[in-house]
Order: C-alpha cells, then sequence, then structure tokens
C-alpha cells in the first residue's frame, strides 16, 4: 500500500514538472519570436547631406624659421679679454666691436717691425743712389728689395694679429647671450657670442615630387606659429632646391618672411600652406563622418531600406568605402566614392553596422568649419 502511494506521488510530481518546463519552453519562445519581429531599437544619429565645393590646391607643410645669417662669433687668436663692448641680446652694425683681446705684446712687436722697415727702407733708397752712379753691385740693391719686402711683410702679418685680436660684428644683426667675461683668457675657435640677423627669416621645408612643376620663385605662402595663434605672416618662396632626394621623393625649397617688427625668432616651429596648382573639385564631410580603419576608411550613407522578412520599409545605412583628400579644419574631402546629394551620418558611425536602423537628431551636429577656432571658457 506505501509503494502504491510512493508511486503515484513521483509520477505526480514527474508530471508537474514536465508541464511546469513545457510552459517555460513556450514563455521563452514567445518573448525570441517577438524579439525577432521588434529586432534593436534604432540608432541615434546626426547626418548631412554631401555638397560638392572648390577648395585651392593648398599642401601643409612644417618647419623650422631660419636666420637670414646666423653665426657663432669666435676667438682666431688667443689672448686676454680687456674689453667686452655689448650688452646680451643688443642690436649690433657689421663693424662694431664686441670683444677686445690684450694686444699690448704685439703691439710692442709692431713698433720693432716698424722701426726695421724705417731702416729697410732708408738702406734701399740707398742703395738704389749707389746703383745709379754704378757704385755697388746690382745683387747689392737686390738685397736691399728683399730686406724692404720682408720688413713690410712682418709689420703686415703683426697688424694682422692686432686685428684679429679686435673682434668685430659680421653683420647687422642681434647678439646673442656672451659666453666669455672680462678678464678671462680665450685660447683659438672659444666662443664668444652668437650674432643672427632676424630681418628677414628663412623658413625651409619640402614638397612631394608631383608639385614640382608648381612650385615656383615668388610664389606667396602663408606662415603661422604657436608664438602668435591666429596670426599669419606671409613670405614668398625665393629658392628652389633642383635635386628630388631619390630615398624620400621630395624636393626642397626656402621661403623669405619680413621680419620688421622682430615678433618671430630663429628655430620657432612653423606650419604653412603653400599653393600647389589649380583649385580642385571635392567633397567635404565633417571627420566625424569617416569610420577609420586599416583595410579601408568608409562612410555610412543613410537611405529608406527593405526588410524582407517584414515586408517593411525602414531608415538605414549602407557602407560606402571612400577615398580620402586633405582634411582642413574639421572637415575632410573625399574625392572618390561619394556623390553630391547623398546623406551621410555625420556622427555615431562608430556603433553602425551595414542595414542598421537608425533615427536622426540633428539638434546638436558636429563642427563644419574650414578654420575652426578655439574658444575658451
Amino acid at each position: 500500500m506505501l509503494r502504491r502511494s510512493m508511486i503515484k506521488m513521483l509520477s505526480f510530481m514527474g508530471l508537474f514538472i514536465v508541464g511546469l518546463g513545457y510552459f517555460k519552453f513556450q514563455q521563452i519562445s514567445a518573448a525570441i519570436a517577438m524579439g525577432e519581429s521588434q529586432g534593436p531599437p534604432p540608432e541615434a544619429i546626426t547626418t548631412v547631406t554631401a555638397q560638392e565645393s572648390s577648395w585651392p590646391s593648398l599642401y601643409e607643410v612644417v618647419g623650422s624659421l631660419e636666420a637670414s645669417q646666423g653665426v657663432m662669433v669666435s676667438a682666431e687668436d688667443p689672448g686676454k679679454v680687456v674689453r667686452i663692448a655689448f650688452d646680451s641680446g643688443a642690436q649690433v652694425k657689421k663693424g662694431d666691436v664686441l670683444v677686445q683681446l690684450d694686444t699690448s705684446v704685439e703691439e710692442a712687436n709692431l713698433r720693432a717691425a716698424e722701426a726695421r722697415l724705417d731702416l729697410a727702407r732708408k738702406n734701399l733708397k740707398r742703395s738704389q743712389s749707389l746703383r745709379s752712379e754704378r757704385a755697388n753691385a746690382e745683387t747689392d740693391l737686390n738685397a736691399a728689395e728683399a730686406e724692404a719686402r720682408q720688413a713690410a711683410g712682418e709689420v703686415d702679418s703683426i697688424r694682422a694679429v692686432i686685428a684679429r685680436k679686435t673682434i668685430s660684428a659680421p653683420f647687422d644683426g642681434r647678439a646673442g647671450i656672451r659666453k666669455v667675461n672680462l678678464g678671462q683668457y680665450l685660447l683659438s675657435s672659444n666662443e664668444i657670442v652668437p650674432v643672427y640677423a632676424l630681418d628677414p627669416l628663412f623658413f625651409s621645408f619640402s614638397l612631394p615630387e608631383r608639385y614640382v612643376h608648381s612650385a615656383q620663385l615668388g610664389q606667396k605662402f602663408k606662415l603661422q606659429t604657436d608664438a602668435y595663434p591666429g596670426e599669419g605672416f606671409e613670405g614668398v618662396i625665393t629658392a628652389v632646391d633642383p635635386q628630388v632626394d631619390p630615398v624620400t621623393r621630395n624636393f626642397k625649397l626656402q621661403g623669405t618672411i619680413p621680419n620688421s617688427d622682430g615678433k618671430l625668432r630663429p628655430g620657432m616651429f612653423a606650419r604653412a600652406e603653400v599653393s600647389c596648382g589649380a583649385d580642385e573639385k571635392v567633397i567635404p564631410v565633417p571627420a566625424t563622418s569617416v569610420a577609420y580603419a586599416p583595410y579601408g576608411n568608409s562612410i555610412y550613407i543613410v537611405q529608406t531600406m527593405r526588410d524582407e522578412k517584414k515586408g517593411v520599409d525602414y531608415l538605414g545605412v549602407r557602407q560606402q568605402f571612400v577615398k580620402l583628400g586633405q582634411s582642413r579644419g574639421d572637415l575632410v574631402s573625399i574625392v572618390e566614392g561619394l556623390k553630391p546629394g547623398e546623406q551621410i551620418a555625420s556622427s555615431g558611425v562608430f556603433k553602425l553596422r551595414p542595414g542598421a536602423q537608425v533615427t536622426i537628431n540633428n539638434t546638436v551636429t558636429p563642427g563644419d568649419k574650414l578654420s575652426p577656432t578655439v574658444v575658451d571658457n
């Protein structure tokens, strides 16, 4: 009797478990079917309509500013510094004395050499007079002439040493920070002070070889520096290297920038835009529209799509691989893969996939300026 009751109870519980499992299976199946029928929620994006535009054919280059003339003034002969005739950072003119070295020994030697020269010239004059009367041999006259020339050369040599110990500015410019002190003994080639000519300045840069036909002497360019944000400086191309580098396939150019106000300094980092031919037709889009990838850059075109399973139309996106051109400000140009009039996603592309359903919200759109400015809050 007890055994029969146990069998009934176990049978009842088994039927209950099977029924409960079947009920849950039906619930899960219905939820899955509902999810498949509804699909994922649409992604919110901003959009922009592609329009063709004409961009100047500009190439952006970077480089450093260089002094049109710049040297490190050094000592040619050893000597003790007896006078410093300039201040660090001062303007100097060509020929201005910068440093005077001690020349007391050379000046004494010069006086002795000048005395020997005076005597040699008197002897030469006497020999010439005697020779005119044939009172001496021609060899005596030749010896007197040689002695006079030797004495003159000795005087010139000592004067040259004295001149080298009077160290002057080689050109108009601005002196740097001096590296010597009064009373210091300088050896040959010891550095004294750098001198730079600051007006004008040079800007050296390189362009790819495909622009070798368009870079011309006298062509203007605009330069900007981090020291003066938002301020442009105009320059002119004054030299073009005739050789293209066989490794980089670039060729060098040199521009000249007026700097009468002295704002620019040698060594400054600078950016410039150089015109490289006629304007080109491009389709500019916000840089946020592009999905960058190693296998190719792409955009998402917004269009009406068809869900064949449900038999309904919806607003979705189609991935389109494109070829990019130059970037300027907030925009990047597309040269292949996009047609004017097509609507593309301008933000939120990182969360899109081909065929994804989207909803458009253009309340706040990404920047689309060629020359954006930073606003400090």
